[in-house]
């Protein structure tokens, strides 16, 4: 039977304001029917009931983010407050007068410009411009739009003041995959353009401080410089052309949040620092001073203000709740305590960023901080309830409005199985392996066989592989160029190294007994033993690589000969890397590690033969390779937040080339184990959409160099528009006669029953300037009758058309009865004035009328 929500779920287009959802019944699951109006923002999301409640796995737990942040001074309405603004945005970016959006100009030619230009790539998603507009509309049009914006406003900085005091955040939601990148580039852009223009605004502000949680982010997200090659404003045609060069007026610092922590600036052993602090004396600080922080993390920027802040996942970033703690009594034994550290953890990583921007703005002032996340809520130790939106929360965009406009792979997990049983093992899986599992950490003297793991667990790895290897030969026939990936995330190094060992391959004992690699298409040696010159298995723990720091002794121990094989094929690509080793250039294991990590799924790079990535502690927020199609939890998964982050990790597409018949994304899947994602899809196997083919013109050297053809560097383009003469021939019929039976009377006798009597006339209406009369005139002709074929105002002609209009008051406008020209400013009037002379100009015609203006190309 036909299910057309697993067959045909994408809706919407992802360029255009979704007009249609799929109905979700109690359970969470699709009824077959389609509601005509957008999704509301609801924040009821398909969520795994805690495990007391497993009964009722499956069913649909509203969020409680009113009741966890509301107190008796304040109460929060989110869903509500943001559905009435996604109402007050949608009505201002329809009005049709540009004066209406209570904008700048320079604003209004940007939302132009991303609504309208023709992107020869990919253009902005409707969800990256709605994000962007609701930002603009609170900065720009709220302060003027009376009570009805002021609520807003008032909202958000009593959301911050009682969360974030003495800091302005704005939060907007966006689903993994949906570009925060492209968001931020043109949140950056709007900001730039307005402060050069407008140098004296405390609105805007051309310094950028970009906060990331790791290492891998504050890479990828070097196409926000406006110098870099890349750069989105130049690559991605996010600006129009001739604003290019206010963009480079940006400052934009990049950093990972690491950066805040106080570092120390003299080494001392333990005795030492005891020695230098006395027995009863003060302990003496041996940190760098705040002011010595800023100037190692942002001296770029350090004598600029009114600095504009982005936390790129900002769900890291808050200031725990005093006096709080979060209940893991659901969680038992290893569990439990992997909950505690992970609490811990979250709440020390918080702790740094924020305090990091509390310093900014007391030494330096924080205009306002954008935080962009798909999963703004508090984590796990923060004292809020795990899984509370973050009340200043502006904007939402969600996974599943994310899906129905296919601009995120759609997620399967397993919904049935061939035993009568209501827990779906494969979808639960560390439930029902956890008691088999090894515990943390491996001791010196212990082997774990990597042949003794749970029954289950590789069911279920030879289960997805199964699946993984029908997508694989669908890729390689279809000549893709890269080989799908499959991740594999697991709970400490223990697990990690043997699921490693059992895929990949490993040698065991004294005797170094060689085991090939369970699985043909990840194994890292050939039959005999030898490592293949290609790795194809990835084993990586991205907490270190993501810190910065060394990797520790037993990870470094552990991954040995895989660095040294990378860095033996850095050399032999070529790039980056190989240049700096090449120079003698020292390359720690972290940075050769994260090189393969971010170029996974990216022809001829490092790591572009990777197939698997075992990962020994959640894959972290900015890893996007779009090229992962399996996932596999070995681990806790205790709330649907943590469950989305790394489900979040497959969902970004591959291609996003629209379909020629239905003017819609093709459907993608990510296929998922392990992970109790409450989201089911039917087990088939996708066919994946081969990318366009480009061929590559190359040189043959040094024989042909007399062949060589030089481009010049065109910077933009002007528009040349030739000399037209505007002609009028005015007739008796040009004269328009103003007197009292037109306009009305112009004169009037004030009268009381006794006492003085007084008239009243329309004498002041002299008062206004002809030049003013005539400016007012030929405004409005423009606007409303001399337009171009594109309906756009004939701009070059107005410097003729003034003359014309300045002929026809002096000899062919009639006052009487005390009636004066400046009844022109009335709309009524100036449309009679303006037939007038529309018709006297359509009797002479215009001369030389041109038919295309030439283009003509600026070169540098």
């Amino acid at each position: 039977m036909s299910n057309p929500f697993f067959d045909a779920p994408i809706l919407n287009s992802p360029y255009a304001m979704p007009e249609q959802h799929w109905e979700l019944d109690d359970t969470g699951q699709p009824t077959q029917k389609i509601l005509s109006f957008r999704r509301p923002a609801s924040f009821i999301t398909p969520i795994p009931k805690p495990k007391k409640q497993k009964a009722q796995q499956g069913k649909l737990v509203e969020d409680a983010t009113a009741k966890a942040i509301s107190d008796k001074n304040q109460q929060y309405e989110v869903t509500t407050l943001i559905n009435e603004l996604r109402f007050q945005v949608t009505e201002w970016r329809n009005f049709p007068d540009v004066k209406d959006w209570k904008v700048t100009p320079e604003t209004a030619r940007l939302l132009q410009h991303w609504r309208n230009y023709k992107f020869s790539s990919i253009k902005p998603f409707f969800c990256q411009l709605e994000a962007v507009e609701t930002a603009i509309w609170l900065t720009e049009a709220a302060p003027k739009g009376g009570k009805k914006g002021q609520n807003y406003l008032e909202h958000l900085e009593n959301a911050n003041n009682d969360a974030n005091p003495g800091l302005s955040r704005l939060a907007l939601k966006l689903a993994t995959g949906a570009g925060k990148t492209a968001v931020m580039a043109m949140l950056i852009a709007w900001q730039t353009i307005n402060a050069v223009r407008y140098a004296n605004s405390k609105r805007f502000s051309n310094a950028f401080l970009v906060v990331t949680p790791g290492i891998t982010i504050k890479d990828r997200l070097r196409v926000l410089l406006p110098t870099d090659v890349e750069s989105y404003y130049a690559s991605r045609e996010l600006i129009p052309a001739d604003m290019l060069r206010d963009i480079q007026r940006a400052r934009v610092v990049i950093t990972n949040f690491h950066a805040f922590k106080l570092r120390e600036k003299t080494e001392l052993s333990g005795a030492g620092r005891a020695l230098i602090n006395g027995r009863h004396g003060d302990k003496i600080s041996t940190l760098e001073p705040e002011g010595q922080m800023l100037q190692r993390v942002m001296g770029e920027i350090m004598g600029m203000k009114n600095i504009i802040v982005f936390n790129d996942e900002a769900h890291h970033c808050y200031r725990e709740k005093p006096g709080e703690k979060d209940d893991v009594a659901v969680l038992e034994g290893e569990d439990k305590k992997d909950a505690n550290s992970e609490a811990k953890a979250n709440n020390e990583a918080a702790r740094v960023w924020i305090s990091g921007l509390e310093i900014v703005q007391r030494k330096l002032g924080i205009a306002r901080i954008f935080d962009l996340s798909a999963t703004p809520f508090f984590l796990r130790g923060s004292g809020y309830g795990e899984g509370t939106l973050f009340p200043w929360t502006m904007s939402d965009f969600s996974l599943m409005d994310a899906i129905e406009c296919g601009i995120v792979k759609l997620p399967r997990v397993p919904v049935a199985q061939n035993i009568a049983s209501d827990d779906i093992k494969f979808r639960n899986l560390w439930a029902n392996i956890r008691k088999d599992m090894p515990k943390k950490g491996r001791g010196k003297g212990s082997f774990l066989d990597p042949q003794d793991l749970p029954t289950l667990l590789i069911n279920a790895l030879k289960a997805l592989y199964g699946h993984y290897e029908a997508t694989y030969d669908l890729w390689m026939k279809d000549s893709m160029g890269v080989s799908p990936c499959f991740i594999i995330v697991c709970n400490n190094t223990a697990t990690s190294k043997l699921v490693y060992d059992y895929i990949s391959g490993y040698v065991q004992g004294e005797d170094n007994v060689f085991h090939n690699g369970t699985f043909e298409l990840f194994r890292n040696y050939d039959d005999n033993g030898n490592p293949l010159p290609k790795a194809r298995t990835l084993l990586i723990d991205s907490e270190q690589l993501e810190s910065g720091e060394k990797l520790n002794d037993e990870f470094r121990r552990i991954n040995a000969n895989a660095i040294d094989r990378f860095r033996r094929e850095a050399m032999e690509r070529g790039g980056a890397l190989a240049e700096e080793l090449r120079r003698g250039k020292e390359l720690d294991d972290t940075t050769i590690l994260r090189e393969v990590m971010n170029t996974v799924g990216k022809p001829d790079m490092l790591g572009s033969d990777i197939r698997c990535v075992v990962s020994v502690s959640m894959l972290t927020e900015g890893w996007d390779a779009n090229t992962v199609t399996h996932v596999l939890g070995v681990r806790a998964f205790g709330t649907q937040l943590l469950c989305e982050q790394v489900i979040g990790r497959a969902l970004r597409r591959q291609n996003y080339e629209l379909n020629e018949g239905t003017h819609l994304f093709n459907v993608e899947y990510a296929d998922v184990m392990g992970i109790p994602f409450d989201f089911t899809a039917k087990p088939v196997v996708a066919g994946p959409v081969p990318p366009r083919q480009i061929v590559h013109v190359k040189a043959v050297r040094p024989e042909r160099d007399k062949l060589k053809i030089r481009f010049p560097r065109v910077t933009g383009y002007r528009i040349e528009l030739p000399k037209e003469q505007l002609r009028a021939e005015f007739t008796a019929d040009s004269t328009l006669e103003l007197s009292p039976a037109l306009v009305g009377p112009t004169e009037v006798l004030q009268a009381g029953i006794i006492g003085q009597t007084e008239t009243f006339k329309v004498e002041h209406q002299r008062n206004i300037r002809p030049s003013a009369l005539i400016m007012h005139l030929t405004n409005h002709f423009m606007k409303s009758k001399w337009r171009d074929a594109e309906g756009n105002p004939r701009l070059n002609l107005f410097g003729q058309l003034k003359s014309i209009v300045r002929q026809w008051l002096e000899k062919y406008l009639v006052c009487t009865g005390g009636t004066y020209p400046a009844i022109l400013l009335d709309l009524k009037f100036a449309n009679m004035a303006c037939e007038k002379i529309h018709d006297a100009v359509n009797r002479a015609g215009v001369q030389d009328k041109p038919e295309d203006p030439p283009v003509v190309a600026i070169i540098d």
